[in-house]
């Protein structure tokens, strides 16, 4: 099929790019797990596993059940998404271009054989090795920076800094159990306040507010997480509001950079 990328991962920072090369042309395939763990789950186009389509930005895209199903969607120039996180289907389709945005840190399985151009995001891949390119995911200067040869800059597992916050930002799970939420995407949280539940077999483990601010992201009520993972994103910009239903700057300014690295790959070749 002609002008068809296979992006893995539909998460939020995967889906500025997803969003990107659809407007660009491009016939886009997503290709996900079965139980995806999107935090900012009104902008991350993952969310089609659990309700069948997921509408970003007035683009929507179709969860497929077959390929067979996908390669219609995508003839009829509709944004398709398969569940397939080993990839099998990609030798199957032969796209011209594979992009890895599971964000994983590291490299679940994505190699330079599996198309013409391979681009993949953040750190856990060597351009030139593991693939053609790597984008920097690291907020700064070099963001959304194409790398040909070399890493990203590793994980430091420290948030980028918004409006003079960074740890607080992001909530991690205090247990292992199942997500309870109290809050929901959209609402305004002060410090100390419950947002959700850890339901386990002792009992209830409160999460709470690190600070104040909107929320404008938290993981799906029901699903099982362990100890340490991440759940929420609070927002300290109140007037914000708009950021809840936007894909990111951060997001953006990625995807600019699979865009440059897809058409200079195509045109050296």
């Amino acid at each position: 099929m002609e002008n068809l990328v296979i992006v893995r991962g539909g998460g939020d920072i995967a889906t500025g790019t997803i969003y990107k090369l659809f407007q660009c042309g491009f016939r886009v395939l997503i290709l996900e797990t079965e139980n995806p763990s999107a935090i900012r789950r009104n902008v991350a186009f993952s969310e089609a596993v659990y309700n069948g389509t997921q509408t970003v930005e007035g683009l929507t895209c179709t969860l497929a059940k077959t390929v067979e199903e996908a390669v219609s969607l995508l003839e009829e120039g509709k944004l398709a998404m398969f569940i397939d996180p080993a990839g099998d289907c990609i030798g199957q389709l032969h796209p011209m271009a594979v992009v890895d945005g599971i964000l994983a840190k590291k490299n679940l399985g994505t190699h330079k054989a599996m198309a013409p151009i391979t681009v993949a995001l953040g750190p856990g891949f060597t351009a030139g090795e593991d693939v053609d390119a790597v984008i920097e995911t690291m907020r700064g200067h070099s963001l959304g920076r194409v790398i040909y040869e070399g890493e990203a800059i590793r994980n430091t597992g420290i948030p980028g800094v918004i409006a003079g916050f960074s740890k607080e930002r992001v909530l991690h799970s205090p247990g292992a159990g199942v997500m309870r939420n109290v809050k929901k995407i959209t609402d305004t949280v002060q410090k100390g306040e419950t947002i959700a539940l850890i339901e386990t077999k002792e009992g209830d483990i409160p999460v709470t507010a690190t600070m104040d601010g909107l929320l404008r992201g938290l993981i799906r009520d029901g699903y099982p997480v362990t100890k340490g993972f991440k759940i929420a994103d609070i927002d300290p910009r109140l007037q914000e509001y708009e950021n809840c239903f936007t894909i990111s700057d951060k997001a953006r300014c990625i995807a600019g950079g699979v865009v440059e690295a897809i058409l200079h790959l195509k045109h050296k070749a």
